[in-house]
């Protein structure tokens, strides 16, 4: 019985991309975030759970994927889509651009499941992470809608967003071996400043958060190199 528990968190995470999804598609993109962030507590836990309780399985990996691909690959493209359909430059076939960021997504998800690099922490920007940044858009376009409003910027961050997926940067997970000071700080600082930062900010803070997990990565991954040497 214990070895399915996983892949019902798992499961639990694709219906909630899917409920997500169908609000995107409706225009309503706060709720359709609600729904993101829900499916990355699951996704969280489902693979927590499996180590937890010694079940890991290629089935429940290849679950894992696929449900990923809808909440943080198909989810986001259909956000990018309907704010491309709202920006600034009228244009019929400028909303599908945003489905560019489902096929980067698709293309990181695959690489992961081959790349035997990434058993620890991943090489590329992680899809949550990405789709995280997505969703806060409309959010952030309350308050700064000459921004967000623009196609200029909104492929922009197609562009920059889809590059990160498939790129070689290394960053950390939080899969930790231990939890010494010494081997976590830069983890550990991240998550100081994204509570800091989610409570002055909210899901303004969340640009802010991704340019922060990608630079203290960088900075980990320089650390614990030099310390090996």
């Amino acid at each position: 019985m214990k070895k399915h528990i996983p892949n019902a968190i798992t499961c639990a995470n694709l219906f909630s991309g899917c409920i997500g999804v169908v609000f995107a598609f409706n225009g309503e993109l706060e709720i359709a975030a609600y729904f993101v962030l829900l499916s990355g507590l699951f996704d969280f836990f489902d693979g927590m759970v499996a180590r937890l309780l010694n079940v890991k399985s290629e089935i429940g990996k290849q679950l894992d994927s696929l449900a990923d691909m809808v909440s943080f690959g198909f989810l986001p493209g259909v956000v990018m889509f309907q704010l491309l359909k709202l920006s600034d430059y009228s244009s019929e076939y400028l909303p599908y651009l945003g489905f560019f960021i489902t096929i980067f997504s698709a293309l990181r998800l695959a690489k992961f499941n081959i790349d035997e690099r990434q058993t620890e922490d991943f090489i590329g920007l992680n899809t949550p992470m990405n789709t995280l940044f997505i969703v806060s858009l409309p959010f952030i376009a309350v308050d700064y809608p000459e921004i967000i409003g623009s196609s200029i910027t909104l492929i922009a961050i197609i562009a920059i967003t889809s590059y990160l997926l498939v790129s070689e940067i290394k960053i950390f997970s939080f899969k930790l071996s231990d939890t010494s000071w010494a081997k976590n700080k830069f983890k550990y600082i991240f998550l100081i400043c994204c509570l800091v930062l989610i409570g002055f900010l909210k899901f303004v803070a969340v640009p802010f958060i991704l340019i922060l997990y990608i630079s203290l990565s960088i900075f980990h991954f320089k650390s614990n190199r030099s310390i090996t040497f």
